[in-house]
């Protein structure tokens, strides 16, 4: 079992920053996704990293603008976002594999995932 608390959303004007942490209360698992589901839309994937070699994927809408890190000591990822935009509004969620890899499936697909947290909305409007 993994527990998974997001924090950090909150209310910002275009071009602004925020950053998201995802604590963890375990470290079983291989990969932490950040995922966002704006209004009315499906849950889509943002970015990645997995602990074993580090690797990171995003999306092609946040490459550039947004960062995905872990610090090991305090078990929690982060995701640092800049130049915000309006579509980038919805509720983020982070999400953590715990099953063992195996070539299979998708990082971006919900169901490659085993353990969610509740999300935090992250908003950004003028």
């Amino acid at each position: 079992q993994v527990q998974l608390v997001e924090s950090g959303g909150g209310l910002v004007q275009p071009g602004g920053s925020l950053r998201l942490s995802c604590a963890a209360s375990s470290v079983n698992y291989y990969v932490v996704g950040w995922f966002r589901q704006p209004p009315e839309h499906q849950r889509e994937g943002v970015a990645c990293l997995s602990l074993g070699d580090t690797s990171t994927h995003y999306a092609n809408s946040v490459k550039g603008r947004f960062t995905i890190s872990r610090d090991n000591a305090k078990n929690t990822v982060y995701l640092d976002m800049n130049d915000l935009r309006p579509e980038d509004t919805g509720v983020y969620f982070c999400a953590a594999r715990s099953r063992r890899l195996d070539g299979s499936g998708w990082y971006f697909d919900v169901d490659w995932y085993d353990f969610w947290g509740q999300g935090t909305q992250v908003s950004v409007s003028s």
